[in-house]
């Protein structure tokens, strides 16, 4: 059967729901991948549905930020999925374990291989631990040699987890529509940004797009659904739509004017995937796949989970505006570029490190400057030569790099491991310190460091460190190169910080004399 002509037909809902099951769970269910963009929604969710989650990640301060850090049903176990001994230490004593490991970002073009050694290790890891129940989060897509590489790779996962003995429950979706979702971003900036867009035929492939609201509502339910347990599942919203209706819908609720959409046989995945690093804040190493896998129709099969797991899903309409409500409101949970490994600060002591410092002394508290340096980047800017950095981001993308297109989630606050533009936040400890780490093209490691320290008389002094360790002769170019540079666009940036913040506590000041 087509997969085009497959109706989604929602069942009669169950007369009892997940919240309704009296069988009370004991042991604690583990969490991979819980600073990514899935598993940072989840795990509330199951803290909200009474579980006791143990979370296994890798950078424990990526997850200082979030409102649930701190529950006491939660626990945070520190390692890496690839270490087999910590893996298997923190999966004992656990009786569910969510697989939501990709290394799409993190591993690039080979992020199949990765994946696969990931999967086989976790599978014997569950095994010995003696885990009930596996649960993954994989992708729609009919099977064959037609099947991208992206959605190949997921299927494989699929398979090298159920190799071993313990069953495997796999919920499969197409496009996930939420604030922050890879898939969705792409979509989303090629709209906003291009009032007529030369594409691939793949704009004309069917899916059947899903609100990330119900993806979650899916995994939780599971999770005491016995008839899910060693079954594969297609979850999907109610329509079924091509990319190009979807990007139609996304410009009427955006309210923007109707884009011309003019597919072309002549744009290859490559291609593609350039095209989409240069208009979105997306890698071209994330986008290929991305790119590849839209050349599939994703359609659910089957019905079942619905069945199983009743609940109101949210058509493509309205998963789309609740998407842009939450990132208006400044309400995004979690994003792509949360994911990926925090590198360590460079090893300095490895070589000659080039350092540009200035310092700028503020009358105003120590924790409204901080706020101040926080609000960096994103639309926000960097208080002074914006034109400068805007260059620097086009330069950026063109060779590779994420540019300034990735923004910021929040525009006053920040948080450990978060993506800010082409920065990493590296250090964050208000309100004294903050250190960013260069994501941009760079011949070498780049460092931005903040510091505040007090002074008498209600002063603080605002100190900013670029330090940079050039690799070769081509990273002592680009150092003496961009230092001319630094005068004008960190000695405005630190007038501009005393400008924003100064006035308001002259203001305030004035006024208490005032009144007493």
């Amino acid at each position: 059967m087509n997969p085009v002509e497959v109706a989604y037909k929602m069942t009669k809902p169950l007369e009892r729901s997940v919240t309704d099951m009296t069988d009370e769970r004991k042991k604690p269910v583990l969490v991979t991948g819980a600073t990514g963009y899935i598993g940072g929604r989840l795990v509330p969710r199951l803290l909200k549905a009474g579980e006791r989650v143990r979370c296994f990640v890798r950078s424990p301060k990526k997850l200082a930020n979030r409102p649930w850090f701190g529950h006491p049903a939660l626990e945070i176990v520190e390692g890496d999925v690839a270490n087999s001994e910590a893996l298997t230490a923190a999966l004992k004593g656990c009786d569910v374990a969510y697989y939501l490991v990709h290394s799409m970002v993190s591993s690039g073009p080979s992020y199949r291989l990765r994946d696969r050694e990931l999967a086989t290790l976790f599978a014997k890891a569950s095994a010995d631990a003696e885990i009930e129940r596996i649960i993954y989060l994989g992708g729609l897509g009919e099977t064959g040699p037609e099947l991208s590489a992206h959605l190949s790779s997921r299927r494989e996962v699929e398979e090298l987890l159920a190799e071993g003995p313990v069953p495997v429950t796999v919920l499969r979706a197409a496009m996930i529509v939420g604030s922050g979702s890879a898939s969705f971003e792409i979509l989303r900036y090629l709209v906003e940004r291009l009032p007529v867009m030369v594409t691939p035929l793949w704009v004309r492939t069917p899916c059947q797009p899903i609100a990330v609201r119900d993806v979650l509502h899916y995994l939780v339910a599971c999770l005491r659904e016995p008839a899910t347990v060693g079954r594969t599942l297609d979850i999907g919203g109610p329509d079924i739509v091509t990319y190009e209706d979807f990007m139609r819908l996304v410009t009427e609720v955006r309210g923007l004017r109707k884009r011309l959409v003019l597919p072309v046989p002549l744009l290859t995945p490559r291609l593609s995937s350039l095209w989409i690093h240069l208009v979105t804040p997306l890698s071209h190493l994330i986008a290929r796949p991305l790119a590849e896998g839209l050349k599939n129709p994703v359609i659910c099969r089957e019905d079942e989970a619905a069945r199983l797991m009743p609940t109101k899903l949210l058509g493509a309409r309205e998963a789309v505006q609740e998407a842009f409500a939450h990132t208006e409101r400044h309400e995004v949970e979690s994003s792509w570029s949360d994911s990926g490994p925090m590198p360590g600060d460079p090893d300095w002591a490895g070589g000659h490190a080039y350092v540009d410092e200035w310092s700028i002394t503020i009358r105003a508290p120590a924790k409204d400057v901080f706020a101040a340096v926080c609000r960096i980047g994103g639309g926000h800017g960097y208080y002074a030569a914006d034109f400068l950095w805007k260059l620097r981001g086009a330069m950026d993308r063109l060779v590779g790099g994420p540019g300034l297109r990735r923004g910021r989630k929040d525009p006053e606050r920040v948080a450990y491991g978060e993506a800010l533009d082409f920065w990493r936040v590296t250090l964050h400890e208000p309100p004294r310190r903050i250190a960013l780490r260069a994501e941009m093209k760079v011949p070498g490691e780049a460092l931005l460091e903040f510091d505040i320290d007090d002074l008498k008389d209600g002063q603080v002094r605002l100190t900013q460190r670029a330090s940079f360790l050039p690799k070769g002769l081509s990273g002592l170019l680009y150092w003496w190169a961009v230092k001319p540079l630094h005068g004008i666009v960190f000695r405005g940036m630190l007038q501009g910080i005393r400008t924003e913040v100064e006035p308001g506590h002259e203001e305030q000041l004035i006024g208490s004399r005032g009144a007493s």
